[in-house]
């Protein structure tokens, strides 16, 4: 018998090519990145990290600290256009720079979005000055993300939370309950709604919520989404999930 060695034709063109750094305990995250962009032509790359419970401002820097090396492992050796550090009071605790920093180090031509930075350029897109904040978290942690976005510059008008210290829990939380909870917060003097977190399910009750509270509602992924579709120039025709994809 004799082999033939072929010689291989390689691609020399590609989709945008997203990289997200989900935590390893994150029920949503994924899910909620797929409902928008799965049929779009956009490559989209998955790694984990670990996540120290129960989440506090130490423990959530303790976890940056692995950035660099589970950026290098999404594709090694290949360029990623938009690397996604998905975890909210994890960039609020570590700093974007901090976070930038560790990620270009693995990644140097990529761009980078987190949940933290993506809603403040949302909210400015939106004109938002006065803001009701929700978030999932312990008393600390819900103010620390309170603290953050009152240096930003917005006017915190209300805030709730539920004191969930595991982030595994949170991915728990019935999505029925989250829009009755949402539904009957004190928004009347806020321009918008921002539900922190990654983990809760409040992707797909955007929509209902925005006509029940007659404001816009932002969270986490759908903040993160829509500004990793416009790092990568593919933020069109996405419908459904709230008002700020339809912001020109």
């Amino acid at each position: 018998m004799k082999s033939n060695k072929i010689q291989p034709k390689f691609n020399n063109q590609y989709n945008p090519r997203i990289g997200l750094i989900a935590l390893a305990t994150d029920f949503m995250i994924e899910k909620d990145f797929i409902e928008i962009i799965k049929d779009k032509d956009i490559d989209f790359f998955v790694n984990r990290i670990e996540c120290y419970n129960p989440l506090t401002k130490e423990n959530l820097i303790k976890m940056s600290d692995n950035v660099t090396e589970v950026t290098k492992n999404i594709l090694p050796d290949e360029s990623i256009d938009c690397v996604v550090y998905g975890c909210t009071s994890g960039t609020i605790a570590a700093g974007y720079e901090t976070i930038e920093k560790k990620v270009k180090a693995a990644k140097p031509d990529a761009k980078l979005t987190t949940p933290s930075s993506a809603a403040i350029k949302a909210l400015n897109k939106l004109n938002v000055k006065n803001l009701a904040i929700f978030t999932p978290y312990s008393k600390k942690l819900n103010d620390e993300v309170i603290d953050y976005f009152s240096k930003e510059g917005f006017n915190i008008t209300s805030n709730a939370y539920f004191d969930i210290a595991a982030d595994y829990d949170i991915g728990k939380v019935d999505k029925d309950f989250l829009y009755e909870t949402l539904s009957n917060m004190k928004v009347d003097n806020a321009d918008a709604l921002f539900v922190s977190c990654t983990a809760l399910p409040v992707l797909n009750i955007i929509d209902k919520l925005e006509k029940k509270l007659n404001i816009p509602v932002l969270s986490s992924n759908q903040a993160l989404i829509w500004d990793s579709l416009e790092t990568i120039g593919k933020n069109n025709d996405v419908l459904g999930f709230g008002k700020l994809f339809n912001v020109n």
